[in-house]
């Protein structure tokens, strides 16, 4: 293989990248009670650009379920140029900046706008020590989520992981136990992921892509679709489940494939919704925890396991075919997923 010679081995790497997470996480337990931990804030605002904001929109809704405290996820250009219609004037703040590498411009400015106003804190996540994200506030850092290539693969996986295992960490009760088992599962359907996306592209010729996830799976379909178009080329769109159901259906015909993020939390409405897609024409593939009667009408499933977890833990777990499928759609077109068109790895204005 010439191509995605950078990309392909780190997608391979999730399992060690959370678990290096996981590993550093425990050093940084005095950041998870000043930041995570303290009651003091009335709204804890995660922000980042691309990848990093659609990975803050799944810290949001973890920390909001699990630490049952008001969040948020925007867009870092959100805070530095809208900051007043994010966010009420009102209240005490805390600011996360999410960042791969630390330098995005966006991030930067949106966490410099709010130094010196006596009702925002701020702090962050990346994978860059040294970085001017971190050297600007205090950060979580994902050691071993660096990456050479330009898309985020681990790097998003590690990232995302670490946060949530650092609010389960505030949070208490047996939400350290499903990340520590999340982790001890990761890595283990990698092999079979890659095979599975390889064999579902040489079997199909798909027109188009169409992702759907909630709750805590929307930010994770918003990442996929992502991908397919980074890495591919490939025009594709991500809805919430029901949500699709309204008007966005009408684009769906033969040819058409559309990947379900499946959760325990709404399975049943969200199957139908699938079914449904399925009498349009669709080719249904549905990502879930568990096979199971009531999944037998998708043309295509993968177990990706850890049913014994909540939806939230389990989100990072999604990833790896996700990302499989966007690497061999680009292979297969050609496409060098090491080279994405008019990107780069860090954003600067």
């Amino acid at each position: 293989m010439t191509k995605g010679q950078l990309t392909y081995p780190e997608i391979g790497q999730q399992g060690e990248a959370i678990a290096a997470a996981w590993e550093q996480l425990s050093k940084q337990q005095d950041w998870v009670d000043k930041y995570i931990g303290n009651e003091a804030y009335d709204e804890v605002i995660f922000i980042g650009s691309g990848s990093s904001y659609y990975q803050a929109q799944t810290m949001a809704t973890t920390f909001r379920l699990w630490l049952a405290r008001p969040a948020s996820a925007f867009p870092s250009s959100d805070i530095f140029l809208f900051r007043d219609q994010s966010s009420a004037k009102r209240g005490k703040k805390l600011l996360i900046g999410v960042s791969r590498s630390g330098e995005s411009t966006e991030v930067i400015l949106a966490i410099d706008s709010v130094k010196g106003l006596d009702n925002w804190d701020t702090c962050g996540i990346t994978c860059y020590e040294d970085s001017g994200m971190a050297k600007q506030t205090e950060c979580l850092v994902s050691p071993f989520g660096k990456e050479k290539s330009t898309v985020m693969t681990k790097s998003f996986v590690s990232m995302t992981f670490m946060m949530q295992a650092a609010i389960a960490a505030a949070a208490g009760g047996n939400y350290s136990n499903e990340m520590k088992t999340v982790m001890d599962l990761a890595g283990a359907k990698l092999k079979e992921a890659d095979e599975f996306a390889q064999q579902l592209l040489a079997d199909n010729a798909f027109t188009k892509t169409i992702y759907l996830g909630m709750g805590s799976y929307f930010g994770i379909a918003q990442e996929a679709c992502l991908k397919l178009k980074e890495m591919s080329y490939t025009w594709t769109e991500s809805y919430g489940t029901m949500e699709f159901r309204h008007g966005p259906k009408s684009i769906i015909e033969p040819g058409s494939l559309v990947i379900l993020l499946l959760s325990e939390t709404a399975r049943s409405y969200e199957l139908k919704v699938a079914e449904e897609m399925k009498d349009y024409g669709a080719h249904v593939l549905v990502l879930t925890s568990r096979i199971d009667k009531d999944t037998a009408f998708a043309d295509s499933v993968f177990e990706i396991g850890g049913a014994e977890v909540s939806d939230e833990a389990r989100a990072v777990m999604y990833l790896p075919l996700l990302q499989y499928v966007g690497f061999w759609m680009a292979v297969n077109k050609g496409v060098d997923p090491d080279e994405p068109r008019n990107l780069t790895q860090v954003v600067k204005i």
